[in-house]
């Protein structure tokens, strides 16, 4: 028999952990940072549930820090196994793992500072050069490549056309005429993504460890490229600037393609594109090199010498003095800069500048977690504070939906029903505790599958 033991992603959506032992190798299926509550960001901080050189390997689904951003401290801690991923997960994570630390390492020395740590002296979770000596254990591989432990587990990675380079986990042990099959969804993708490859379709599971982020929620059907024509030409028409606060890896590369395709349909000017987040321009030279990674439109496009991820006078602003210059501008321009819910970056000097001029647009272009400085905004309050400073919110304030990265549940039910036989048990993770739930009985109620809902730290014998 082998067990898995669900160590994250219980009763949140972040820090996805699953340890599942084998006969002879133990492997950890993501490795991810828990974030949001204070609650959950302090578990960063507990042993691990195992040693981390019990650990034989680790297989990452994709590269977004709740499924990544452990990888450092596990390294530090003592595991020295190979990290397998898709060479698009790897080059993102080589992005995502060391800015991570980056951001540890500033947040121990504000503390320190500052004196308001409880530990003398505050030390981050992991340093920069913990994250670059994590990057030399990875072993990236095809989409489709068999990866083979023991002689007779065979291990595959499946496009889950979430993010570039996201997986579905497909481990199969194989012993004669027979097989049993595990699959670990990571995060699901949806139908007709802008550039990305449509999620695989997958049969013959035997257990199924499946997200749930929108178990509970339907996305809206909106006229998403509509609305931002609207958005737009309107603020062109009020002689402003449109800002958009956007997340650098993924988002700011959708925005980037539907800018190009709207230019070229004429149905939006050419404007002035400053992608002003250094970490988004990285990203984008990764999503422009991985084309193999992306839709077969996105390939025809290409051989039709487009560049999609480049609208016609798009500019990068790769240094901080670039950054401050586009405070001159005074119109008929578009910003994209970091972070996606305002919660840092440069985005704030540009929010801080822009929003008490009525002339000017703020367009979030994702979901505002409560208690984010981008809901605070899109609440409709007078004012925020930015820098220590309350910021009159005069400029025209919009939101674009239909751009979310997750199947929400009708479409994760479209999914399952493509399996050719109902999995023995599938396990709900991922999401926030209504949500989880509301997927299960969903999953039972529509196609009468065995479904459970682990909690934190709970273990599952399964055959295999």
């Amino acid at each position: 028999m082998s067990a898995i033991t669900f160590i994250g992603a219980t009763g949140t959506v972040t820090g996805s952990r699953f340890l599942l032992e084998l006969e002879k190798e133990t492997l950890l299926i993501d490795c991810g940072l828990f974030q949001g509550k204070k609650e959950h960001r302090l578990k960063n901080w507990e042993f691990f549930y195992t040693s981390p050189y019990e650990i034989d390997r680790v297989l990452l689904t994709h590269a977004h820090i709740d499924h990544s951003g452990y990888i450092p401290r596990l390294c530090h801690d003592g595991f020295e196994g190979p990290i397998h991923c898709t060479y698009a997960t790897y080059d993102l994570c080589d992005i995502l793992l060391k800015d991570s630390a980056h951001i540890q390492e500033e947040d121990a020395r504000w503390a320190n500072k500052r004196g308001y740590s409880k530990h003398e002296p505050a030390l981050p979770l992991y340093t920069v050069q913990d994250a670059k000596s994590a990057l030399k254990q990875f072993q990236p591989q095809h989409y489709g490549d068999d990866l083979y432990i023991q002689g007779e587990y065979r291990i595959k990675f499946k496009d889950a056309g979430h993010l570039l380079g996201s997986s579905f986990v497909d481990i199969k042990k194989v012993s004669g005429n027979k097989s049993r099959k595990i699959l670990f969804s990571g995060d699901i993708g949806r139908p007709d993504p802008q550039f990305l490859r449509e999620p695989s379709q997958l049969f013959n599971v035997d257990y199924l460890v499946l997200e749930s982020t929108y178990g509970n929620r339907l996305h809206e059907r909106v006229d998403t490229e509509g609305d931002l024509v609207r958005i737009i030409n309107e603020s062109m028409g009020r002689e402003g600037v449109l800002i958009i606060p956007s997340f650098a890896i993924g988002r700011t590369q959708t925005l980037l393609y539907m800018l190009r395709e709207l230019e070229e349909q004429k149905l939006i000017p050419s404007l002035p594109v400053y992608v002003d987040s250094p970490m988004a321009i990285d990203a984008t030279g990764i999503f422009k090199r991985r084309i193999s990674d992306q839709s077969l439109t996105s390939r025809l496009l290409t051989l039709q010498g487009k560049k999609i991820f480049q609208p016609a006078k798009l500019q990068l602003c790769t240094s901080r003095q670039k950054s401050i210059e586009l405070n001159k501008i005074k119109k008929d321009a578009i910003i994209i800069a970091s972070s996606g819910m305002a919660t840092g970056g440069r985005v704030l000097h540009h929010l801080a500048l822009r929003l008490p001029d009525e002339r000017n647009t703020v367009l979030f272009s994702g979901h505002q977690v409560t208690g984010t400085r981008g809901r605070h905004i899109v609440e409709g309050n007078p004012t925020v504070k930015i820098h220590g400073e309350e910021i009159p919110i005069n400029a025209k304030i919009e939101s674009l939906k239909g751009l979310s990265g997750h199947a929400d549940y009708n479409e994760i039910l479209a999914w399952l029903i493509g399996f050719n036989k109902p999995p023995d048990k599938t396990f709900i993770v991922h999401g926030e505790p209504e949500a989880s739930q509301a997927l299960a009985e969903k999953i039972k109620g529509k196609l009468g599958w065995d479904v459970t809902v682990p909690q934190p730290e709970e273990s599952y014998e399964i055959e295999l």
